[in-house]
């Protein structure tokens, strides 16, 4: 592909969720192993699972998962602009990595996100230049007919940069053809001649028995299917929206092998209002004899061997939240009774004295559950950082995200927060990737637990990525058409495709 306009293809779906994110890495894998020089790209994301680049800026984790599936360097040009919901109607608009401030979906919608197109447009050529291939990620449905006009990452970032786009379906869900056609239907007849085809998703069974479905699908659209990918359990990828509130009781995925002790560990993960970055649990349940699973009632604590409040967009909320359910009276039972308890990024903050905020929920001075002997003052200017450092005698990295800034004044030192007792705080998300500094903490965990658990000396966190992402890689090299994909990817939607009726309203 070299030598000319970089190749390209926009990877939309039928909803959300249907596999856009691992279908982008997947063919990012696939393309890097064949040689192309490959990077992924979304013109706008809505997550609260983020990443910081290596020169401070703040994208979608998704978007970092996709580099490393290409292997390449993260980069804000990646993910222009990410929304982090801060409720229902608002959302923090981080534009080229950085907080720009607070929209309502309507003041959004009706201006702000339309006036970005340019610069979406702008770092998608930007690494068109660069690269030899652009994989981009489409958001929801290309069919939301409601916000076309205002659209910067499906049909409007396609149109705009001429990419073909590919469709997936997640047929696990059921009314895929339907899907797959009323999706094209609702779109105007310049935005039905970059549909070039779809993909499904996630079948479950003997693909003979669908092809004349695919058959009839073609007959109906002037459209062909490019693969069939079939339902693959354990990808645990990094997700983009975050577990849904109805959530009690999920377990997150996690390899299946026996514990290398007599004992496995269990740890609960307070299932938080807003909860951001809840993939530091990822490294935690891929340890052997580990099992990780999200709570929302405190008696779901009792049995648990640690308990991680992970990071929150919303801290102010989080704590009220823990005060309503019973699960901050759990916690200082727990303290007290000596037994494991992790606090990231909002979680540490809410273990604290204290909390001064007129930045995020503008609540003023909270009490916070007074396990640490810290105090947090919520900063205009948000922390974005990528520390290293040690602790338990192991050399740690991480990444850092929040508008808290922490005054410790006192307790064990720990990363950039403290310990005291069994109750740990910090604000580094992505500790518990280092191998070692991980072994080492739940070791420690299993101590003071009293449970004979013992850490598997050979789990590399970063290797089980990889073969994850090769295993994505794998999908896309044996269950699609492999050169109709390239010929896509090099030429661009294939011409003459037909017009689909009704069109858009």
């Amino acid at each position: 592909m070299s030598g000319r306009k970089a190749g390209g293809l926009l990877v939309a779906g039928t909803t959300s969720d249907a596999g856009k994110s691992v279908v982008t890495a997947g063919i990012c894998r696939w393309l890097v192993r064949q040689g192309v020089k490959v990077a992924p790209f979304k013109g706008q994301n809505m997550s609260l699972n983020s990443f910081v680049t290596r020169e401070g800026a703040e994208i979608g984790r998704a978007q970092a998962m996709q580099a490393q599936a290409a292997r390449v360097e993260p980069s804000a040009l990646m993910n222009p602009v990410l929304l982090k919901p801060g409720s229902d109607r608002s959302s923090q608009v981080v534009l080229m990595g950085r907080p720009v401030g607070e929209l309502s979906a309507r003041g959004y919608h009706g201006g702000r996100q339309e006036a970005l197109l340019s610069t979406v447009v702008e770092c998608l050529e930007e690494l068109r230049g660069t690269y030899d291939a652009v994989i981009c990620e489409g958001a929801g449905s290309p069919a939301e007919i409601n916000l076309r006009r205002t659209d910067i990452v499906n049909m409007g970032v396609a149109r705009a940069a001429r990419l073909p786009v590919l469709i997936v379906g997640d047929i696990d869900r059921g009314g895929v053809f339907a899907s797959f056609f009323g999706t094209t239907a609702l779109l105007d007849a310049e935005d039905q001649a970059l549909i070039a085809g779809y993909l499904v998703n996630k079948f479950r069974g003997d693909v003979s028995l669908l092809e004349p479905g695919l058959e009839m699908l073609h007959g109906l659209t002037g459209r062909r299917t490019y693969g069939v990918l079939p339902f693959a359990h354990g990808l645990g990828i990094d997700e983009e929206d975050g577990l849904r509130v109805s959530l009690r009781g999920a377990v997150r995925e996690s390899v299946v092998a026996p514990p290398v002790g007599e004992d496995v560990l269990r740890v609960a993960v307070c299932a938080l209002p807003l909860m951001s970055n809840f993939t530091d649990v990822d490294a935690l349940a891929a340890e052997p004899g580990v099992v990780v699973r999200f709570v929302d009632r405190a008696e779901e604590l009792v049995d648990a061997d640690l308990v991680v409040v992970p990071g929150t967009r919303g801290t102010v909320r989080a704590l009220e939240w823990l005060r309503e359910r019973g699960i901050a009276d759990a916690l200082k039972r727990r303290a007290a009774e000596g037994r494991p308890v992790l606090g990231i990024c909002g979680g540490f903050q809410v273990l604290g004295e204290h909390i001064d905020d007129e930045v995020e929920s503008r609540a003023g001075r909270v009490p916070g559950l007074g396990l640490l002997p810290v105090r947090i003052r919520f900063a205009v200017d948000k922390t974005l950082a990528r520390p290293v450092g040690e602790a338990l005698g192991e050399a740690v990295e991480g990444y850092e995200i929040h508008h808290g800034v922490a005054e410790v004044l006192g307790g064990e030192a720990f990363l950039d927060g403290c310990r005291v007792g069994a109750v740990w705080g910090t604000h580094w998300h992505g500790s518990l990737e280092s191998d070692g500094f991980r072994r080492a903490f739940l070791r420690e965990v299993a101590r003071t637990a009293g449970r004979r658990f013992v850490p598997a000396p050979d789990t590399g966190f970063g290797a089980l990525r990889e073969e994850q992402l090769d295993r994505l890689g794998d999908l896309i090299e044996e269950h699609t058409d492999t050169g109709a994909l390239l010929r896509l990817i090099e030429s661009g939607a294939p011409s003459g495709l037909p017009f689909i009726a009704p069109g858009a309203p």
